[in-house]
Order: structure tokens, then sequence, then C-alpha cells
């Protein structure tokens, strides 16, 4: 019998998906072993992925779960699912290592499918070839190429980006520069309005001036016709 089942059953019924999680994933694990497409490889390790993602959220409701339950159980009964929480949870970072590695192996595949191999890998190349059939040889060709092609797609995805990137902030540079070009001419037009305006003072202020030099002025009879002057 579950020993979960006596604390709740909602317990058990998490711990026994959780149970049947791992279960896959070591299945799961094994056979991606076997694999040697990269392509295969890659798509199992993105099923593996989601599993752990499912199994870390039950262990997650497990946890809370437990905490519910934490006053009305006794102290060995607590002890017991705080310790098969942590154990769950260690088995879980075991499988996250794996799929960690893999990862970083699928990785430097693609890193060599670039760089060329290393040395003495077109050797390597001859010999299996002579020793696979046409059909063999037709597979390896296809799957090849197909890794390829996906790898110059990500490459255009990625100057595509940089294009957009560019455009963009060439488009936002070209705005700025007319907006200082409008201000430029704004600031010209207010320094003429100025200059015009200081001009248009100046005659005003020298009007008055003239006028009163013509109606009221007086010749002092000393005074020579030569000395009149107006300051304006």
């Amino acid at each position: 019998m579950d020993p979960f089942s006596a604390v709740s059953e909602e317990l058990a019924e998490i711990h026994g998906e959780i149970s049947d999680i791992f279960r896959a994933l070591s299945n799961g694990f094994q056979k991606l072993e076997k694999v040697k497409d990269s392509n295969r490889q890659s798509r199992q390790l993105e099923e593996l992925t989601e599993k752990m993602r499912e199994c870390k959220r039950l262990i997650k409701e497990f946890d809370r779960k437990a905490k519910d339950l934490e006053s009305r159980n006794d102290p060995d009964t607590n002890k017991m699912l705080n310790e098969k929480k942590q154990s769950m949870i260690k088995e879980l970072n075991s499988y996250v290592a794996l799929k960690k590695q893999y990862a970083s192996n699928l990785e430097n595949k693609r890193i060599d499918l670039f760089d060329g191999g290393t040395e003495g890998y077109g050797e390597d190349n001859v010999l299996l070839a002579s020793t696979m059939t046409n059909q063999q040889l037709v597979d390896s060709g296809n799957r090849m190429m197909d890794e390829t092609d996906q790898a110059i797609e990500r490459s255009k995805k990625t100057v595509q980006d940089t294009v957009n990137v560019g455009t963009e902030t060439a488009a936002a540079l070209k705005a700025q520069t007319e907006q200082m070009s409008r201000v430029v001419n704004e600031l010209d037009s207010i320094h003429f309005s100025i200059k015009k305006a200081s001009q248009l003072v100046k005659e005003l202020a020298c009007e008055p001036k003239q006028q009163g030099h013509q109606g009221y002025s007086r010749i002092s009879p000393t005074s020579n016709d030569s000395e009149i002057t107006l300051e304006c």
C-alpha cells in the first residue's frame, strides 16, 4: 500500500504522477543514447524537457499539500514527507543535468558543422562511406543537407534581424536630422524677426526727435546754420 494514501489521497495521486514521469524520463534518456540523428535527438530532448517542467510543477504541488497537512500530521509523518520531497528534487535535478549534457553535445555538433570538424575528419568519412550501402549514403547525405539547410536558415534569420535593426536605426536618425533642420530654420526666422523688430524700434525712436527739431527748435542768435545738427 502506498504510504502516502494513509496521509492524503491527493498526495498519493500527485506522488503517483511524479513517479510515472520519472519512469518516462529514465526510458526517454535510455532511448536518446541510441539516437544518432541530431534532429531527432533535439526533438526528443524537447519532449523530455517538457516532462521535467511538469514534474517540477507537481513537486511544488506536493510540497504545498504537505504543508497544508503539517499541523494535522505527527512529526514522523512530516519528516517522511519532507525527505520524500528532497529525494524527488534530487532525482529531478539529476535528469536536468543529463539534459544539459545532451544539449551541450548537440551544440558542439552544430559548431563542428561550420568549423569543418577536426583534423582527419575527411579520412574518417571516406572509411565510413566505404562500408555503407547506397541507401545509407543517400540517407546520410540527405540528413547532412537538412542540418546544413537549418543552420543556413538560422543564419539568414540573424542577418535579417540585423538588417531590420539597422533600418529602424537609420529611420530614427533621419527623423532626428529633419527635426534638427526644422529647429535651425525656426531659429533663423526668429533671429530675422528680432533683427527686423530692432530696426523698427530704432526708427520709431528717431522719428519724434526729428519732428521736435522741425516744429519746435529754436536757433540761437549767435548760432550758425552749420552748427544745427539732428541726433538721428
